[in-house]
């Protein structure tokens, strides 16, 4: 049965116009337009945006702007997005007018990534939501009773998060005082369907940033970083001890972590400027053996349960995945097709094993993907959950 009524997605696109942001905003605004909705995008955080190529933030949103509104147009919604100027504050694409009339007629808004700090106009509309996608610093915030994270708090109606574990004994992200309802990462199957590379490619791969700067947080009297860097270097000679070709399209390309990795049978490739072209981030995915990668600190020792859209891609592609255990396996079935690893022998282990029948585990990460991560599947419980 087809849903009805309006849903506008908040997030951070134009902001950030990387590849992997784009299609992350694309599985929710094409998933809640499968369920039968009416979907709008608006973009109004108020932030500088990035120039990727200067590497700096910018107030010249215009190739921003025309970069994410022209893949908008192209899947289905012109008309359907506007960008409020972090200068002028003029609405780019819908006019103001229209925006805050949607706002208070929608059925629901949906603050991805927490992107907006909330407004009246957003609280016009009768369910507002936060899915949070990076969990540990929002929750530590709550805690310190930082004013955003407490105006995020009384503002949202429902909240959920990528953090499976949370709320469980094990895990060290705090609750805060919030309902957590846990979900994962969607992904549009129809997008990234397999067999698009070769059979059998030789590289593994992974695309994102080696260094996270801020959000750093402390729980316990611990530290705990944001940034996968950390885990990174206790990996840094898996490919040469593994005797396998794997590829990081990453932002360095010199320092001693560079050279580390080098020495360790590592090879690096500019992720500039594949990552600012959806369709070439999704057919280097989709060429690659498979994705290996760590997942940052935060995730790692707290055992959130995190688990990364981009490495959905990658299984949703049919490419197998070998990545760091975050307490994710309590709730998603691994050990074919889908294989994490605590320490640099077990990494070895799990490439081992993919590469001794890499078919079947190419299959498996498919189903996988079909089971656990399927946009419509995953949006549904949410707006089910919101009563809409």
């Amino acid at each position: 049965m087809k849903r009805k009524g309006r849903i506008i997605v908040l997030h951070l696109a134009m902001r950030f116009p990387f590849a992997g942001v784009v299609w992350q905003l694309l599985q929710h605004l094409i998933g809640f337009r499968a369920l039968g909705f009416e979907v709008f995008y608006i973009e109004d955080h108020g932030a500088y945006v990035y120039d990727a190529i200067a590497q700096t933030p910018t107030p010249d949103s215009s190739n921003n702007i025309k970069l994410v509104g022209d893949i908008l147009d192209r899947f289905g919604f012109a008309g359907h997005w506007s960008f409020r100027d972090p200068i002028s504050q003029d609405y780019i694409g819908m006019p103001k007018e229209r925006c805050l009339k949607l706002f208070r007629e929608s059925a629901a808004v949906v603050n991805l990534c927490g992107a907006s700090e909330p407004r009246e106009e957003h609280i016009a509309s009768p369910m507002f939501i936060y899915i949070e996608t990076d969990p540990g610093v929002f929750q530590i915030n709550i805690e310190h009773r930082d004013p955003i994270a407490m105006l995020n708090v009384e503002a949202h109606k429902l909240f959920f998060t990528y953090a499976s574990n949370i709320g469980q004994p094990d895990c060290k992200v705090p609750m805060a005082g919030v309902n957590w309802h846990t979900t994962r990462p969607p992904v549009l199957l129809d997008e990234w369907h397999p067999g698009v590379g070769p059979a059998s490619p030789r590289e593994f791969t992974t695309v994102g940033t080696w260094r996270n700067k801020g959000n750093d947080v402390e729980i316990a009297g611990n530290t705990y970083y944001w940034s996968k860097h950390v885990n990174f270097t206790k990996v840094i000679d898996v490919a040469a001890r593994a005797g396998q070709p794997i590829e990081l399209a990453t932002d360095i390309s010199s320092g001693e972590d560079y050279d580390r990795a080098i020495a360790g049978g590592f090879t690096f490739r500019p992720v500039i400027p594949m990552s600012l072209d959806i369709d070439t981030y999704r057919e280097y995915i989709s060429a690659s053996r498979g994705e290996f990668t760590v997942s940052k600190d935060l995730y790692v020792r707290t055992r959130s349960g995190w688990f990364s859209d981009r490495t959905v891609c990658y299984m949703a592609a049919g490419r197998p995945a070998i990545t760091q255990f975050t307490g994710f396996e309590k709730y998603i079935s691994s050990g074919t097709g889908l294989l994490g690893f605590n320490d640099a022998d077990s990494a070895i282990e799990a490439i081992r094993i993919v590469n001794s029948d890499y078919p079947r585990h190419a299959r498996a990460a498919r189903e996988i993907a079909s089971e656990y991560f399927d946009a419509l599947k995953l949006l549904d419980e949410i707006v089910t959950t919101a009563g809409i």
